[in-house]
């Protein structure tokens, strides 16, 4: 509990202080310190401050200081003492007189539960992408880990638990950033979270063979003045190179512990934690522990974050949050969330007159801005501290020697993209291929599952439900499950390995073409798995317009919950030998429309500067299989979480107007019972809308199921023609030839029977028919579990709701085109 939380004459034990530089080692100095026993004497009669009595003195502290520091109450270490001995006490408790909560709680009683209680310690892991963060948290973690996204964000965090030397670390794995600039959603969360969740310490992960570059983050933790250790990592890759790294020294001249690692093995791993409790029970400035250092940005910086700090330090609201030199190293960025911060601050005008003063020496000095200035200045810190600590590369191994000769075949100007083309085609290939198998073994566990509870559950809208929503709903997001591993298998790989980012490098002309980065291609090939994680993966993306853009397009790429249909109107339509062609065409005219859709997006709709195509080529790495795995378990949990649900309650509200309003005759077939139910009624109330694309209210009620979740669209419309809902199962063709050929011959009919025609006149109409209806299927409203991803990476409902309305506008005007253009030819 919380300090402030404790009433008046209430006593507590100090477990802990929370904040970070000069709070609290002002805090500490006044006496606060672990293990002390603090005892609350008085409230001012406003309630604030309190006044305490630690140490044999009185001190009064505000309710927001007194928040900081973490207290074990008397009360609370009684009960845990009672309830730790209550079964070795039985029998004497039973006979004794006296209530055991009368006994005095001695000093080693209290010490003992503080010793408990003030060994968990929380940990952050921040550090440059391809570090090795990941590494040492899987290593550490082993089976605790769990994937958090935390409320009001976009970005992932992991956290897991590890245990070390009798002490708990509550590890939280940050997304990888190159700086604390408010440049890209993940610089912005890894700066939130290091704020807004004050960690008791950081691991700064620093891959030891780029030293300089990662180096650049670390001085910026040390501007926000938290505790930090750090991890050389990669460290086997440095000595098989033959590079000299003095890491005490380091160590020295940065303030913080610097331990060599190698997370793959383990190698560094204890050490590491044993500087983590060495930081988290030291003192600042104690021999041995660490200490904090002003890095010297130039004269005119420093006087002018000197004059910012003289004001800053007015608010002491701002500077238990915040570093007061690192908010006025800030402001000389320019960064906008922080001149948002400092805004509401009676003295701003002055703060931001010193700010401007100072940056405007800078330039008449040195010619740069004092953005630029600040990171000169950094990099010559860096530079100097490595040449102080004798820091020279080796040549015994290049380690981007073999990355290179890879390179030049892999980003070829002949050979670069026949090779990815065919990465591609492997990855798809094994996904609908080597996933067909226990695709079909979940189908038939689902389909037993539903057979069980309909054989033993009685009859009505109860059992109705379970089976054909929840079961048949759940069923048709579970049985895609393998497929989805499989894809996010090669995905993970991809990433891993290092060739993602070559497959950005070398489409990054033809996305820039398109109005987008480089990187918007990767989210996009996600896109044919799945839309949703597809948005998720957006947030790689630096620039928000990119971004915006790249999640706009998304639905446009055909997901594989939409193959079933494909399977079902192109197996009833097409010939065996043009089948392939239609499908083909469909992914084809998904990807040109995305292209012209982004053009025209990136020309009129959202507008503004791209951020330059800057993106860290790593050299290849092998990636351990375990570590492959758990990535891609990681992400079908996901993809379940963020689909179960949303498919859950859609399926059941497409079950529930699909079976309400019961019929007066209970031997109606389904046929019938879906025409007059619900949704029945509503498909031929829109009916009208759908007339120039030659759909009928049936077809019109397939398109509406399908706003839930695309597999629904297959199965209602088999209901609805044939009684028959196993077309949803169908991710290859059926043999059941029956079921396509009475397909045809329904929708056939149902066409003769629109236009006033035979059977016969009414086949290549039928035909036009179902193409126009897999466009607009291909085209219209993403599932709901997509919009709802949207609407959370974009954190506004307008953009999600845009997303749906323009792309079922376009799904309409593109399937009447073709339509009516069609007619004219036949």
């Amino acid at each position: 509990m919380k300090l402030s939380e404790l009433k008046t004459g209430e006593t507590g034990v100090i477990v802990k202080v929370s904040g970070h530089g000069g709070f609290r080692k002002r805090i500490i100095e006044m006496g606060f310190i672990k293990g002390k026993t603090v005892e609350v004497l008085l409230n001012a009669p406003l309630q604030d401050p309190v006044k305490y009595k630690i140490m044999g003195y009185e001190v009064s502290l505000r309710h927001s200081e007194a928040d900081q520091i973490e207290v074990l109450s008397e009360v609370v270490t009684r009960t845990a003492d009672n309830e730790e001995g209550h079964e070795d006490n039985k029998v004497e408790m039973d006979s004794s007189a006296y209530d055991i909560t009368d006994k005095e709680l001695t000093p080693e009683v209290l010490s003992d539960a503080v010793r408990r209680k003030s060994r968990t310690i929380n940990v952050a892991l921040v550090g440059n992408p391809n570090c090795g963060k990941t590494s040492l948290f899987n290593f550490a973690s082993g089976a605790h880990e769990r994937v958090g996204n935390y409320s009001g964000v976009t970005v992932d965090a992991k956290v897991g638990r590890a245990e070390f030397d009798g002490y708990v670390f509550n590890l939280v794995d940050l997304p990888g950033t190159y700086s604390l600039s408010a440049y890209s959603p993940e610089e912005l969360y890894v700066r939130k979270q290091l704020v807004d969740k004050t960690p008791d310490v950081v691991i700064n992960v620093i891959d030891s063979s780029n030293l300089e570059r990662n180096l650049y983050l670390t001085t910026q933790l040390i501007d926000m003045h938290i505790r930090m250790v750090c991890a050389l990592n990669m460290f086997d890759e440095t000595e098989q190179r033959g590079d000299h790294i003095d890491a005490q020294k380091l160590s020295e001249l940065f303030g913080v512990p610097m331990v060599p690692t190698v997370f793959t093995n383990g190698r560094g791993v204890k050490e590491l934690f044993r500087q983590i409790i060495s930081v988290y029970e030291g003192k600042e400035d104690e021999p041995s522990k660490f200490r904090h250092i002003h890095i010297n940005h130039g004269h005119e910086i420093e006087n002018g974050i000197r004059e910012m700090q003289e004001h800053l330090k007015k608010y002491p609201e701002l500077c238990r949050r915040y570093s007061t030199r690192y908010l006025a190293i800030k402001l000389l960025e320019h960064d906008k969330d922080v001149e948002r911060l400092v805004n509401p601050l009676g003295d701003s005008v002055e703060i931001f007159n010193h700010r401007d003063t100072a940056a405007a020496r800078v330039k008449e000095e040195t010619g740069n801005d004092s953005e630029t200035a600040i990171m000169d200045a950094k990099y010559g810190f860096i530079n100097g501290a490595l040449k102080e600590a004798k820091f020279s590369t080796g040549d015994k191994k290049d380690t981007y020697q073999t990355t290179h000769v890879i390179d030049r075949i892999l980003t070829n100007k002949y050979f670069g993209f026949p090779i990815f083309f065919f990465v591609l085609l492997v990855m798809f290939t094994a996904t609908f291929v080597i996933g067909q198998y226990p695709m079909d073994w979940i189908e038939a566990g689902v389909g037993w599952l539903g057979e069980f509870v309909s054989t033993n559950m009685p009859d009505g809208p109860v059992k109705d439900m379970v089976v054909d929503g929840i079961i048949g709903g759940v069923g048709a997001v579970i049985v895609f499950l393998p497929q989805i591993l499989i894809l996010y298998f090669f995905i993970s790989y991809m990433e891993d390995c290092g060739y993602m980012s070559r497959a950005a490098f070398i489409m990054d002309r033809l996305m820039h073409k398109m109005g987008l980065h480089g990187k918007s291609f990767i989210p996009l090939i996600m896109g044919f798995g799945c839309n949703v994680p597809a948005v998720m993966a957006t947030r790689t993306i630096e620039s928000r317009r990119s971004r915006l853009i790249t999640m706009l397009i998304l639905p446009l790429m055909s997901c594989s919950a939409r193959l079933p249909i494909y399977v079902m109107i192109t197996g009833s339509f097409f010939a065996l030998k043009y089948r392939s062609l239609a499908m083909l065409s469909l992914y084809i005219i998904g990807v040109l429309m995305a292209v012209v859709v982004s053009r025209l997006f990136s020309t009129f709709v959202v507008k503004g500067e791209d951020t330059p195509f800057v993106m860290e080529l790593p050299p290849y790495r092998f990636p351990t299989w375990k570590a492959i795995g758990r990535h891609t378990w990681e992400k079908g949990k996901q993809y379940l979480k963020k689909m179960g649900g949303i498919i859950l309650v859609a399926s059941i509200i497409v079950w529930a107007l699909g079976y309400f309003p019961l019929p007066d005759d209970p031997n109606m077939d389904n046929q019938a019972r879906q025409e007059q139910s619900y949704i029945g009624r509503l498909g031929k109330t829109v009916e009208p809308v759908f007339r120039p694309q030659g759909f009928n209210w049936k077809l019109d009620v397939g398109l509406l199921s399908g706003m839930g979740a695309k597999e629904i669209v297959a199965s209602t419309m088999g209901v609805l023609y044939s009684n028959d809902d196993s077309f949803s199962d169908d991710s290859g063709y059926s043999s059941e030839t029956g079921k396509y050929s009475k397909l045809h011959n329904l929708i056939t009919k149902d066409v003769a029977t629109m236009h006033h025609i035979s059977y016969e006149e009414a086949e290549p109409i039928a035909t036009l028919t179902a193409f126009s209806f897999l466009l607009f299927v291909l085209l219209y409203f993403p599932c709901v579990a997509t919009i709802a991803a949207i609407k959370g990476e974009t954190g506004s409902w307008g953009w999600a709701l845009f997303a749906a309305g323009y792309t079922t506008a376009l799904a309409w005007i593109v399937s009447a085109v073709v339509f009516q253009v069609g007619l004219l030819f036949i």
